[in-house]
């Protein structure tokens, strides 16, 4: 493999294709020229500052044209993109940046007052660079130059650069502990082509032209991508840059949020061919919002989409045939991390195709307690492994690097704990994360294969499973279920939805409890904070509770 540097590519790619659309939003529209011109002259502030080769760069920002410059123009100076969550307040930000050694800040000034708060705790940056997203009049922060005003210096001229160049991706799991995942450059790239090529039915390129190339002949069918989740997650963000390999276009919605409706607009409007999605969390709204206008006889035109892509989150048969019915797309579910993979696919192309299963990615594995390889149907638990290219590790911690990232008979692997069978035809089951795991009375119990039994249940629309401290089993198996808005949903009871999953799965399996909550306060992306939920949970059932 070329030693493939992100910055680089793009910027071949831009010159090989500088009037195609790289951006839509709102009523702007940007051409590959402009896009390198504005990421230059960006990169020339951050190098005026002195932000170059391995400084870090926050980005603290929401889906925006601003982030995918901002972005662009770290790679440029060989600098590290870092991502924040943009629910952090000012705590979690300040000890963000002091993790990664951030030297520089993006930000939006809806979110000053968070920024405020993390600068009184951190050393001061070398650079704050506020962008104004029309929030509701909270005053500049001090010190921070508008983005107009970074902009104004020269565009740094293109160059090459080294794939050995750094992008952190920091993910906080379930535990809601952020950890810095570095990957090199050539690496990102190497884990990335068949998402990119392959899936296209593409052959890999082994060059920078022949990048330039492949961008240059897909012409009209270069992809047209949608993030609804947040770029400051790695499926939004690693798809995003799939799209600018191949000479694509991006768009972001109007008001930066997930709003089903307006995402349909937007595909209509920008004939959009790719969505990406979080699973049930995004995709049960569209499809409510699709069938609501088909009956209202206002459906928008979605014949463009032609595929669909999911990380991270349960996407269940029952949603994927809903949208099948309106979107005669491709599903993509992957089964990944951000320190990897990716570990399985489940591709689903009609309805016919349902039930989906996942099935094992070039170069994963599943290995057991011994690092032994799970024969297919043996019904042993294993967990999931790839060897391929992956991070060099987590950002200054080598203890949680050596235990995820293992050396096994010459061959390093990437093993972030998810826990799977595989059935004799070669599919696996995801049974959850690890840290997830629940032991009770002796029994672990896999979080997701109940979750995935109560998924199926009509009233269910959201549910987490967790275990809670209990003084006879250790841990008590304990449901917190979001119900559907359908008005039957409403009667269904406690115990309904304990002997669901009882006729299903294995007695011990069983929610000792199960809590109806209005929500589950889900990031963007569709994850959880897991010790959030379990705090729930013990406040659940310390509190009267409806049976």
């Amino acid at each position: 493999m070329f030693d493939a540097n992100w910055a680089t590519m793009w910027e071949h790619v831009a010159a090989a294709v500088p009037t195609r659309p790289v951006l839509f939003h709102r009523d702007t529209q940007l051409s590959y020229r402009d896009l390198d011109d504005l990421a230059g002259r960006f990169a020339a502030t951050l190098a005026a500052a002195g932000v170059g080769r391995d400084s870090k760069v926050a980005c603290y920002l929401y889906n925006c044209p601003e982030y995918l410059e901002a972005f662009y123009a770290t790679l440029k100076v060989e600098a590290v993109p870092v991502n924040v969550n943009y629910r952090y307040q000012g705590a979690e930000l300040a000890d963000l940046l002091a993790d990664s050694d951030a030297e520089a800040l993006v930000f939006p000034r809806s979110l000053a007052r968070h920024v405020r708060h993390a600068l009184d705790r951190v050393a001061p940056l070398k650079l704050l660079v506020e962008v104004d997203d029309e929030g509701d009049g909270t005053p500049p922060v001090a010190g921070a130059v508008p983005w107009p005003q970074a902009l104004a210096a020269a565009p740094l001229p293109p160059r090459e650069r080294s794939g050995d160049n750094h992008i952190f991706m920091y993910t906080g799991g379930t535990t809601g502990r952020p950890k810095g995942v570095v990957w090199r450059h050539r690496d990102l790239f190497d884990v990335q082509r068949y998402p990119t090529y392959g899936t296209i039915g593409r052959r890999y390129p082994t060059s920078v032209q022949e990048v330039v190339d492949i961008a240059v002949d897909m012409g009209e069918a270069a992809p047209r991508t949608l993030p609804i989740t947040p770029l400051m997650h790695a499926t939004a963000l690693f798809s995003v840059m799939d799209t600018l390999l191949l000479g694509g276009s991006v768009v972001f919605l109007p008001g930066g949020r997930f709003d089903p409706a307006e995402v349909w607009r937007s595909v209509a409007r920008h004939r959009v061919t790719r969505l990406i999605v979080a699973g049930n969390a995004v995709c049960a709204p569209l499809a409510d919002e699709l069938a609501r206008a088909r009956r209202a006889g206002t459906a928008p035109d979605v014949s463009s989409v032609r595929s669909i892509h999911s990380s991270g989150m349960a996407w269940t048969d029952d949603v994927k045939r809903e949208l099948l019915e309106h979107v005669p797309a491709q599903l993509l579910d992957i089964l990944g991390a951000s320190e990897g993979g990716p570990f399985a696919y489940a591709v689903v192309n009609d309805a016919a195709e349902l039930p989906s299963r996942f099935r094992l990615a070039a170069g994963a594995t599943v290995l057991d307690d011994d690092l032994e390889p799970v024969p297919p149907g043996s019904g042993r638990v294993g967990r999931l492994a790839y060897a391929g290219g992956m991070p060099l590790g987590y950002y200054r911690d080598p203890e949680k690097t050596a235990e995820t990232f293992r050396e096994i008979r010459g061959t390093r692997y990437v093993m972030p704990g998810d826990y799977v069978t595989v059935a004799e035809d070669g599919t696996i089951d995801f049974l959850g994360r690890g840290s997830g795991v629940i032991n009770t009375g002796g029994e672990k119990v896999y979080p997701a294969e109940v979750e995935a039994v109560l998924f199926a249940h009509p009233a269910v629309a959201d549910c987490a499973v967790v275990g809670v401290p209990d003084r006879r089993w250790g841990e008590a198996v304990t449901a917190l279920v979001v119900l559907a808005g359908a008005p039957e949903a409403a009667q269904v009871t406690e115990r309904e939805l304990i002997d669901h999953v009882g006729a299903r799965l294995a007695g011990y399996k069983k929610p000792k409890a199960v809590l109806f909550v209005d929500s589950l306060d889900r990031s963007p992306s569709g994850k959880l904070n897991m010790s959030k939920v379990r705090q729930r949970a013990v406040e659940g059932l310390a509190a009267p509770r409806r049976s």
